[in-house]
């Protein structure tokens, strides 16, 4: 049977690359085939696009992890995950498409464009996998489109994590070998297929390094590659870029996540997502940072804490930290503070007065900012602010930190990747003797959430690793990566911390952003001040010492993280049933199934 490509979508996307004239002269069908597309490059780019909405959308801008909450914790945060009957990111439709694009390649007669699209359908059957490895470990692999029929290959087990990588390197490669070296803001290139690879071969040796010995490893064969292997690829392909790619970093930080366009940014942006009002192509960035209906996202005093004075000296080893006023602890620090929340002296862009953190809106009074821009992309769902899939930034870090938990890195790869990074920051450069020797205690501090794995604890480059997760945390914050980063780390038991905000001495009426005017109002009994949010102390607001101290929100939830099932997800009971049990269920997770 022939298969049926889906005609709408595909006459509609046709429409973005071939005039009218070309689609006049089409045979007329209401059908299309694999025998009447792909045809051309033009053809083939119109069914490629579809490719582009496995990239993220609002996951960019918005996180629940241990460094950002909501006004509800997630599952994963609570510990209160659920075997789910279907769905739960067990789809496959994504990879259909792929498969039918590199299997109809054929029907093409431009040789150039057939390498072409095949190395982007490689890349995207790359990410793809990347995402299942990430969320369910082992899965099944498919490089074929599959029909009712095809029994055998449905039922089929999943393979080991090792074969799906090797897979993984396989498609990239190709993708790299292949693709457009010239840049592009908005279309997968050789540097995008570089900077995946770097991406996945970090994730790849560092699950395997923390991992290692426990239950998530158990069907890893014996000849599996050691996780020093991947790190030393990873190390490989991100020095490649940061020499040859021709990307660097942006000068400002600020101005990577409050402009309108990547087209302003292609000095460190890889790719990015286009937004268009005029197309009715938009997201939420600035309604869900602005207005309280939107979840109420907040920053934890766990990411706070963490950013270094200005100076390059560490803010929590200044005596008294931790009962600061809002004013006192952001004064002073390293600027990407200020980019990242809203901080004294905060203004939206194009207004001339000051905006203090809402309490409203962001509840432990560290107030979001990212993808915030002016006024008019306030609108729900219509902000069209591009967003960064992919900057230079991810691979100078995944490039230091692969060096260091691979135990090989040196002052002059600091210089090359981290101490760019500060410099851009305008704060010392990073000593790996400094480090290694002066350990931050902070970071590994069970009260405020601190790292605890005991791998991490008995590294010789413990010291440095934990600046570079700080690095890490700090650059890429509500860019999508710190969930994933703590269960590669095997860091789960972080969500167990209480998360906690700014610190009020009592009961009282605070200027927060220190304007002149009263932001914030903590009463006993009723408010007496005009303050833009007032909220009465042990119902509407708890502080960590009754009637003092930090914010602490989701104080009454309880949470657990169990060490021998929550680091992957579970497999929908329908999928497993419907083979029977041929596809097992991942450790730890009880799904009632007899098989």
């Amino acid at each position: 049977m022939k298969k049926i490509l889906i005609p709408i979508l595909m006459v509609l996307a046709s429409f973005a690359f071939t005039g009218c004239d070309d689609l006049l002269d089409a045979v007329p069908k209401d059908r299309l085939t694999e025998d009447t597309f792909f045809k051309s490059e033009s053809e083939l780019k119109a069914f490629a696009i579809v490719f582009y909405g496995n990239f993220p959308g609002s996951d960019l801008y918005v996180a629940n992890d241990d460094h950002y909450t909501q006004n509800n914790m997630s599952n994963e945060g609570m510990g209160k995950r659920t075997v789910p009957a279907s769905g739960s990111g067990w789809s496959w439709g994504a990879l259909r498409n792929i498969n039918t694009l590199l299997e109809d390649l054929p029907h093409c007669k431009d040789e150039a464009a057939r390498v072409k699209y095949e190395a982007l359908a490689r890349f995207f059957r790359a990410y793809f996998y990347f995402e299942k490895v990430k969320r369910f470990g082992d899965v099944p692999w498919y490089d074929k489109t599959l029909g009712s029929t095809d029994t055998e290959q449905l039922n089929r087990p999943r393979d080991s994590r090792e074969f799906i990588m090797d897979k993984m390197i396989e498609d990239i490669d190709f993708a790299i070998a292949n693709l457009p070296s010239a840049k592009s803001a908005y279309e997968v290139t050789k540097w995008t297929a570089m900077a995946l690879k770097s991406r996945f071969l970090l994730f790849e040796g560092t699950f395997r390094k923390y991992h290692a010995g426990d239950v998530f490893l158990s069907t890893l064969p014996a000849d599996a590659k050691p996780y020093t292997w991947y790190l030393q690829e990873c190390a490989k392909v991100s020095k490649e870029f940061i020499q040859s790619s021709g990307y660097g970093l942006h000068p400002s930080y600020f101005e990577l996540f409050h402009s309108q366009k990547v087209t302003e940014l292609m000095d460190e942006v890889i790719i990015g997502r286009n937004y268009n009002k005029a197309y009715g192509v938009m997201h939420s960035a600035g309604n869900t940072m602005t207005v309280g209906s939107m979840g109420c996202p907040t920053v934890n005093k766990k990411l706070i804490a963490s950013y270094l004075m200005k100076d390059g000296t560490r803010f929590t080893d200044i005596a008294g930290w931790e009962t600061m006023t809002f004013q006192q602890e952001t004064a002073g620090r390293d600027p990407r503070l200020a980019a990242s929340i809203r901080t004294p002296g905060y203004k939206r862009m194009g207004e001339t007065t000051l905006t203090a953190p809402d309490y409203k809106v962001s509840f432990s009074g560290y107030h979001p900012d990212k993808y915030v821009t002016t006024l008019e992309q306030d609108a729900y769902n219509g902000c069209d602010v591009d967003l960064i899939i992919m900057r230079a930034g991810e691979v100078y870090l995944n490039y230091a930190e692969a060096l260091a938990d691979e135990g090989t890195l040196s002052q002059a790869d600091l210089d090359m990747s981290i101490n760019q990074l500060r410099k851009r920051a305008g704060i010392p450069a990073l000593s790996l003797a400094d480090a290694n020797a002066n350990p931050d205690p902070f970071l590994t501090d069970p009260a405020y959430g601190g790292y605890q794995c005991p791998v991490l604890m008995a590294d010789a480059n413990k010291g440095v690793i934990l600046e570079i997760r700080r690095e890490r945390a700090i650059e890429l914050c509500q860019e999508g990566f710190r969930y994933y980063d703590l269960m590669r780390w095997k860091e789960g038991k972080v969500f167990e911390a209480p998360f906690y905000g700014v610190y009020f001495p009592g009961a009282g009426v605070y200027d927060v952003d220190d304007s002149g005017t009263p932001d914030f109002e903590i009463f006993t009994d009723k408010a007496t001040s005009s303050a833009a949010s007032a909220k009465k102390l042990g119902e509407d607001v708890i502080l960590s010492q009754g009637n003092a101290g930090f914010i602490w929100l989701h104080s009454q939830v309880d949470r657990s993280w169990d060490e021998n099932k929550d680091y992957l997800y579970p497999i929908p009971t329908d999928d497993r049933n419907l083979t029977g049990g041929v596809l097992t269920q991942n450790p730890g997770w009880k799904d009632g199934l007899s098989f």
